[in-house]
């Protein structure tokens, strides 16, 4: 609580309770088993991958053992980030440690599009020099296992990343399903060569699987660089604040302003100004604010509210 032309309270004030700036530890440890789920996923399909390729002489393959290891680097730091994240502030971080998930999406934005660079190159060399594909039956059965292993495991991580609205998390998910799809598409192409014996089609559905790469790296670095510049909430999240305040029945408040909100892993961070009417007292101010503090958290879960109080410019003017 500070004293000046207003006053400041935020939900650190009330009963003592701490600010919600990371997940429960609950929460961390499930966020923490999801990463590691898809860690030991990835593991077992490069091995995987890699044997096929090798037997196989597929460029498209291989691509899906290169991005398979891109994804696994993503998942590790995944889960260290989400260890990270989850640890409470301290005196060099005093808002948490949260912006390290929106750090480490970035970074596997970053190595997908690396991972991608390296397939391109792979697949316009093969195109020019020419290439054999054997033991196909191997590698299709290797390519679907992965395929319906990417899908499953994707979708459990998705669930987990809306359930804690963990970026980290949401960006491992998005690897994985796009691993799956560029799988399906790898394994349509295996089938095509098997019937056809056109062996371009590898480079070819190869380079295909890379440019589903880069959209997918492309996406997953825009969205986590938009939080670490400090990008405002959604509209319709700021729409809910405002919805709580405009809906307060109290007489005392007369009005707002200097709404501002933004993400930080996955928490919310809002402050906002609220003006009261002459005559009312400070204590019935501070009240108002913690009703008003709960009835956001209530509509954003994990938000920490800073409200700052002050007295309605009107009643001063009149």
């Amino acid at each position: 609580m500070t004293t000046g032309p207003g006053l400041e309270t935020t939900d650190r004030e009330q009963g003592g309770r701490t600010p919600l700036i990371a997940p429960a530890a609950v929460e961390g440890s499930a966020k923490f088993g999801a990463a590691r789920l898809s860690v030991a996923s990835n593991s077992a399909l490069i091995v995987l991958k890699i044997v096929a390729g090798a037997l196989t002489g597929s460029i498209a393959i291989l691509t899906e053992a290169v991005h398979s290891s891109i994804d696994l680097i993503a998942s590790v730091v995944a889960a260290v980030s989400i260890r990270k994240a989850d640890e409470p502030a301290d005196e060099d971080h005093m808002y948490g440690h949260a912006k390290i998930e929106n750090l480490a999406a970035a970074i596997e934005g970053m190595l997908i599009l690396a991972g991608a660079g390296v397939i391109v190159f792979e697949s316009v060399r093969r195109l020019n020099n020419g290439s054999s594909v054997e033991n196909l039956g191997f590698g299709i059965a290797v390519v679907g296992l992965s395929a319906a292993v990417n899908l499953g495991v994707s979708t459990y991580l998705y669930r987990k990343a809306r359930a804690y609205e963990s970026p980290a998390l949401e960006a491992d998910a998005a690897h994985l399903r796009a691993d799956a799809w560029t799988s399906l598409a790898v394994l349509l192409g295996l089938v095509l060569i098997e019937i056809t014996g056109k062996t371009q089609l590898d480079a070819i559905v190869a380079l295909m699987v890379a440019s589903a790469i880069v959209y997918s790296g492309i996406r997953i670095l825009s969205r986590s660089s938009r939080v670490l510049v400090d990008e405002a909430l959604p509209a319709e999240e700021l729409g809910l604040v405002r919805e709580a305040i405009e809906q307060y029945p109290g007489p005392e408040l007369s009005g707002y302003h200097k709404l501002r909100g933004r993400r930080a892993g996955s928490a919310r961070y809002i402050d906002v100004h609220l003006q009261f009417g002459s005559g009312t007292s400070l204590e019935r101010a501070h009240a108002v604010a913690h009703e008003l503090q709960a009835q956001i958290r209530q509509r954003l879960p994990g938000a920490e509210v800073l409200v700052h109080i002050e007295p309605d410019r009107r009643d001063r003017e009149r």
